[in-house]
């Protein structure tokens, strides 16, 4: 088959879907590779780099659209915001972060058109996809850089240093969700020597947080039925928030630098941090909003954005793993090969929808439109109730989400 790489398209992507060692892998096993002129530039990658590894580099990106069986990209559809939508060939496979959540009138188009879409936001959380699972690999990213963001912002040095001139106490890190992008934060933080303190919704994430040399939070609430099969938080009322936010007041108002994580699949973030806690917390105090892409965790954040108030100062990332573009690329293309591997027999295309990893992230297919979280996350919610569980479940000891799930970007 042929695969494709087009250049992305959105302002601030910086990775590419596959890299020159993986590509060539792709080519030893029979495949061509189309790389479109300058898709690896923002990652790294030249274009020499993907020749040697026996990709053909093509100028026109429309051309990688026109001839490859298969198109692997970083950002399409719903993950591609404010973009035109990718011209993509009649009976085409695509696979991405194609924003399942934020996606609708575009995808009758596509299954008129029999194109096979299959976002990777919605792979299972099962043990046979974890080497699939791109969410993951980029939120640990995320949780990576936003620590990095805060050290360097904050006036205070991380850690305990005695020197001559006196001992210079660490500075406190609060993380808030101990998911895959929180529980990596928390282990930046400790590695870089700050007092870290840990809070996630969810009881059962206790022992990942101290393990990784953290203090756990725990509030005065009742909590029971805040997690769903799969691991992830659900969204709770408005009372529960209310009580919480009041609880968190002191922490927040107490640290140097404050990570929030929290996310729900498909729903705004919950806002955990108010005006009135940033008002608590010391002048220099930073706030790094890794939720920013679904409005954030903190009242003041501004996607996109940084901006200070009350003299402390809030990062709105929305893209932290194009931060780290090689990195990001790296493990990405390592995520996609996998998947693409899932989809094939004897080397051939076979999409089967009795497996429960191609059925879960089929967007289209077959002329039908498959999305189950298009019109109503609550469907999408008693669909995961009701999945397969055949399937052994997933080691999560160092791979959950944060509360709530994790955001793809």
């Amino acid at each position: 088959m042929i695969v494709g790489v087009p250049t992305e398209t959105v302002a601030d992507e910086t990775r590419v879907a596959l890299i020159p060692p993986v590509a060539e892998e792709l080519v030893d096993d029979g495949h061509e590779v189309l790389i479109a002129a300058g898709a690896g530039a923002g990652a790294d990658w030249t274009d020499d780099e993907y020749r040697s590894a026996g990709c053909e580099v093509v100028a026109d990106r429309n051309e990688v659209f026109e001839r490859a069986d298969v198109i692997l990209q970083v950002r399409g559809l719903g993950a591609a915001e404010d973009v035109p939508t990718d011209p993509y060939s009649d009976g085409q496979v695509v696979v991405g972060l194609l924003g399942p959540y934020d996606v609708d009138e575009e995808l009758e188009p596509l299954a008129e058109r029999d194109i096979s879409a299959f976002s990777l936001e919605l792979i299972p959380r099962i043990s046979r996809a974890q080497s699939m699972d791109a969410v993951t690999s980029m939120g640990n990213i995320g949780g990576y850089k936003s620590v990095i963001i805060g050290a360097e912002a904050s006036p205070k040095l991380f850690p305990l240093m005695m020197t001559a001139a006196g001992t210079v106490q660490p500075a406190d890190v609060f993380v808030i969700g101990a998911g895959v992008a929180g529980l990596q934060a928390i282990a930046t933080a400790d590695r870089l020597g700050a007092n870290v303190k840990g809070y996630d919704i969810r009881l059962e994430v206790r022992e990942q947080v101290q393990s990784l040399g953290a203090e756990f939070v725990e509030l005065d609430l009742e909590t029971e039925g805040s997690g769903d099969d799969e691991g992830y938080a659900r969204e709770m009322d408005e009372e529960f928030y209310r009580q919480q936010r009041k609880q968190l007041t002191r922490v927040v108002g107490e640290s140097d630098v404050v990570i929030t994580t929290a996310a729900i699949p498909g729903a705004p973030a919950p806002e955990l941090v108010t005006e009135d806690m940033v008002k608590e917390m010391d002048p220099g105090s930073v706030i790094v909003d890794v939720s920013a892409p679904t409005g954030g965790n903190c009242e003041l954040t501004e996607p996109g954005e940084t901006v200070t108030r009350e003299g402390v100062t809030i990062f709105g990332p929305t893209n932290l793993a194009a931060r780290v573009p090689h990195t990001a690329s790296e493990l990405y293309a390592n995520n996609v090969q996998d998947f693409l591997e899932n989809l094939l027999e004897d080397g051939e295309l076979a999409i089967d929808t009795d497996d429960e990893i191609v059925d879960s992230t089929l967007l289209t297919h077959d002329g039908t439109v498959r999305n189950p979280h298009r019109d109503d996350g609550d469907e999408a919610e008693a669909e995961d109730e009701d999945e397969d569980e055949s399937e052994p479940e997933r080691d999560e000891s160092n791979d959950d989400e944060p509360d709530g799930g994790e955001t793809d970007d």
